[in-house]
């Protein structure tokens, strides 16, 4: 009972110093004030930093799929999977590579340099339609550069790292992944708004500039990134932590701990930190999974149009993402009364719960694949196109024209899958939409409040290196295994998996839980 009643206040000490407000008055730091909000101000240009670049992956998302039919009619689902893995493999290419920049030149020079091919690859993007031929390859590449350009998340937590004092570091760590996490599910709620733009949007023939509601988020990315290079040209300054070390409060006593540990021969649990990266792997992997497959998913189970899958997704996402800014907010309230462990632990449960009621049940079928046949005028010359290829055309009489175009709209036929599989109702989807977004917030700023504790105030730069590069293979191979799995099996062999996936996490959870515990508590114990 004493040793948990240790740990308890031991776990508390560790909260404490994870929500302790940047403007804290517990100690004096060993600069001026000035100092301070020089420092504060760069490091909250890394927190927007870190948020343009996840908008720069998930503000498309819910376009991607229609936008690459449109300009390339041989593009496929599992061709999908490939375009959004892109991105991930060049963050996860890339990130090293800066990284290393960092520790020998100014790490504004690497910053400028990632944002600046972050806002060409952009560019590309939005003109990938000019091209004559292989126009889903030059998408490809484009996403995949932008990615390279997202590499820039290992300089912004090193940085951090380097800028705070050991009493600061878990919180602002916090601040990062909930900013990171921020960007991710609010993504979608600016490329809802672009809808109203339409399919065919506007045009300059000079430029080639096509701003529809498949580009203007790619420049808005671009509009973005520049306007957070000129942020760190004009604001950012390199600033040193170590000093700040030297931090003693009133008690004279909590503050004086983190030096002491700096210096122990106390290890790192490398078991802890393995099973931290597994964890963290788990919850970016579901949440990719659900990303990618939710616009193709819900145009095959409710015969939406491409624009209706891009509003109504965005939508929803929108929502999902003011649930989440209210998780963010109760997790720091939460967390005084219940261990990350738990959160952690109850965090994957809710994941459970939202994938498995995504597996299809009833008795209720997809419409197959059709052509629909919509007025756009009034009289006329009659076209009617048949699978947007071939077409036939009957003239009445010199009126003015009627033209009558055609959309597909449910499941492909080359699904067989379709035939035999329910669909996912509707209320299935939105529960689930919910529920996902309680459970991975949770899951995401957890797996770093906690991973940073079980490293302690020794260097995190190298380790934090590891959980970002497992982020990155969990959104390269998550879209990867999604667009393989679904085309051909449907969505029941796409979620029963994921609940498979994600039982293990809690599993793995249930036997390294004596083991996920703090630096701190780990010292306590060995002294």
């Amino acid at each position: 009972m004493a040793e948990i009643e240790a740990e308890a206040e031991i776990e508390a000490d560790e909260s404490d110093w994870l929500l302790k407000s940047e403007s804290s008055s517990e100690g004096k730091l060993a600069e001026t004030l000035q100092e301070s909000r020089n420092r504060w101000r760069s490091i909250r240009i890394m927190y927007l930093t870190m948020f343009l670049s996840s908008i720069g992956f998930s503000i498309v998302m819910s376009s991607i799929w229609p936008f690459l039919l449109k300009v390339d009619k041989t593009a496929d689902t599992s061709f999908l999977g490939w375009v959004i893995a892109a991105y991930s493999l060049g963050q996860m290419i890339a990130s090293p590579l800066f990284g290393a920049w960092s520790n020998y030149r100014p790490r504004r020079e690497p910053l400028i340099f990632s944002i600046f091919i972050n806002v060409a690859a952009n560019i590309l993007y939005g003109y990938v339609h000019t091209f004559p031929a292989h126009n889903k390859y030059y998408m490809l590449l484009s996403r995949a550069f932008i990615g390279f350009g997202a590499g820039n998340v290992a300089v912004v937590r090193s940085y951090v790292a380097g800028a705070t004092s050991l009493q600061e570091r878990n919180a602002t760590m916090a601040n990062i992944s909930a900013s990171q996490a921020l960007g991710f599910i609010l993504g979608p709620a600016l490329q809802a708004a672009m809808t109203g733009i339409g399919q065919t949007g506007v045009s300059w023939k000079l430029i080639d500039l096509e701003l529809n509601m498949y580009t203007a988020p790619a420049f808005l990315g671009a509009f973005l990134g520049v306007l957070n290079i000129v942020l760190i040209i004009g604001l950012f300054r390199e600033h040193c932590g170590n000093e700040l070390n030297r931090m003693k409060g009133a008690n004279g006593n909590i503050q004086e701990i983190p030096e002491l540990l700096e210096n122990s021969s106390v290890s790192i649990d490398l078991i802890a930190v393995v099973t931290s990266n597994i964890l963290f792997f788990i919850t970016l992997f579901a949440f990719a999974i659900f990303e990618t497959i939710a616009t193709p998913l819900t145009m095959d189970m409710y015969a939406w149009t491409g624009k209706q899958a891009v509003l109504y997704n965005g939508i929803l996402l929108v929502g999902v993402g003011i649930e989440s800014i209210v998780v963010f907010m109760m997790i720091k309230i939460i967390s005084k009364r219940f261990e990350d462990r738990v959160l952690l632990l109850g965090g994957f449960s809710v994941l459970f719960v939202s994938f498995f009621i995504l597996l299809p049940w009833g008795h209720q079928y997809p419409q197959i694949q059709w052509t629909e046949i919509k007025n756009v005028s009034n009289y006329s010359s009659v076209e009617i196109k048949y699978n947007e290829s071939s077409s036939v055309t009957w003239n009445f009489f010199m009126q003015p024209p009627l033209v009558l175009t055609a959309e597909r709209i449910g499941c492909p036929p080359e699904q067989v899958w379709c035939q035999y599989i329910p669909i996912i109702y509707l209320t299935q989807y939105i529960s689930s939409s919910i529920l996902i977004g309680i459970g991975y917030p949770v899951c995401n700023v957890i797996s770093y409040t906690l991973y940073s504790k079980i490293l302690g105030p020794k260097p995190q730069g190298v380790y934090m290196g590891w959980l970002t590069a497992s982020g990155s293979g969990a959104r390269t191979l998550g879209p990867v295994f999604v667009s393989q799995v679904y085309i051909r099996y449907g969505p029941r062999w796409t979620f029963g998996p994921t609940c498979g996936i994600v039982m293990a996490a809690i599993i793995l959870m249930g036997v390294m839980y004596k083991r996920l515990i703090g630096f701190l508590i780990r010292y306590q114990r060995v002294q």
